[in-house]
């Protein structure tokens, strides 16, 4: 399982699919999944929807995975050939210096005053995203207009994905958020189809630019239960406190946020759906990592208060180095995750009422 897995997230880490142009990514599913589902769709907002059906009525499940990455954005080209752009997403300033990008298929490098002349402030304060620029090799404006780069053009990070410490099951590479959940949910629906209902794979738009997606695909199913599958930091780095910022850990399962956003402001799970996961996965041997992260969100948030209310939650896997061109995972993680989701998908028949206060309660 795990060279699949890894073999299929380096391919999915390989393409860029900035928010907001989830093409190319949505181009590779479709290829991937043809003749594979049921039905295969992609509305008009950059959501891909791939069903399974089973042979007898009954519920729905949608389980999501966001296709999109943070990036960048062509905001003009100078007239010496240098192009400046905007963030998407959470993109951090002080990371972008010296880094490799690609535009309309183009490499380029994201341009610095050389080491020789920097400041000692300017060596230690870093720049600000609006005082960078991209280098493409080009001596004017027209040079580049002749690539096909024009205003709007989503910029991707280049960074291969790599194994980690000679242990084949670390990986580090741009976009582990979140190709790795898209790279389990492939394995999922090309599994098994459900022995009865329906599971409507769904492979989200715009989730870094504020989990839009979601909240379109689960007003379009209005599912009986509605999971995301993502990434999230960890707290086990020598820069976090497990117990006082964030009690997870890398290789130590899927977590379980329970909270998201501050306060709780983004979601509080669903007990009963709190409820079925821990129990799906204990049946399945699989550790979960409950936490609370006040530190974002996922799709589940936006699901879980669409149409007249959906019963929600999430699965997410450790990631270190979280919104930088290199992110670390532990595919064991995403192993596990498979897992439980292959539990829900066995569990459609029968699966539980998540009335949020029955009546015999």
């Amino acid at each position: 399982m795990l060279p699949a897995l890894r073999d299929r997230l380096r391919e999915l880490c390989d393409i860029g699919a900035v928010s907001g142009d989830e093409r190319p990514l949505l181009r590779y599913l479709r290829t991937a999944l043809a003749g594979r589902v049921d039905e295969f769709q992609i509305d008009v907002a950059g959501n891909a929807y791939a069903l399974r059906r089973g042979p007898a009525p009954g519920p729905t499940v949608l389980i999501a995975a966001h296709t999109d990455e943070i990036g960048l954005m062509v905001k003009s080209i100078e007239p010496g050939g240098f192009v400046r752009f905007e963030k998407i997403g959470g993109v951090i300033d002080s990371l972008l210096p010296a880094r490799a990008v690609r535009v309309r298929g183009v490499n380029g490098v994201i341009g610095m005053k050389s080491g020789h002349y920097q400041t000692e402030a300017e060596r230690t304060q870093g720049r600000k995203a609006n005082d960078l620029y991209i280098d493409l090799g080009c001596s004017s404006a027209a040079e580049v207009e002749a690539l096909g780069v024009r205003i709007g053009d989503p910029v991707a990070f280049v960074s291969p994905l790599l194994e980690i410490g000679g242990q084949p099951h670390l990986v580090a590479g741009k976009a582990i958020d979140n190709r790795l959940g898209c790279a389990v949910l492939l394995e999922l629906v090309l599994g098994e189809a459900p022995a009865a209902g329906t599971v409507v794979y769904t492979f989200t738009a715009q989730e870094e630019v504020g989990l839009k997606g979601a909240k379109l695909a689960a007003e379009r199913f209005r599912p009986d239960l509605a999971l995301a599958l993502d990434t999230m930091p960890t707290g086990d780095t020598p820069d976090m406190s497990e117990h006082r910022d964030l009690n997870v850990r890398l290789g130590a399962g899927p977590a379980l946020q329970v909270m998201a956003g501050p306060g709780g402001r983004a979601n509080l799970l669903h007990p009963g759906v709190r409820d079925f996961l821990e129990e799906v996965a204990g049946e399945r041997g699989v550790p979960l990592q409950a936490c609370t992260f006040s530190g974002g969100s996922n799709d589940s948030a936006a699901m879980a208060w669409a149409g007249l209310g959906i019963a929600a939650g999430s699965l997410t896997l450790p990631r270190r180095y979280s919104h930088s061109p290199l992110e670390l995972a532990d595919l064991r993680d995403a192993v596990g995750a498979l897992e439980v989701l292959r539990g829900v998908v066995g569990r459609l028949p029968a699966l539980p009422d998540f009335t949020f206060l029955p009546d015999d309660a």
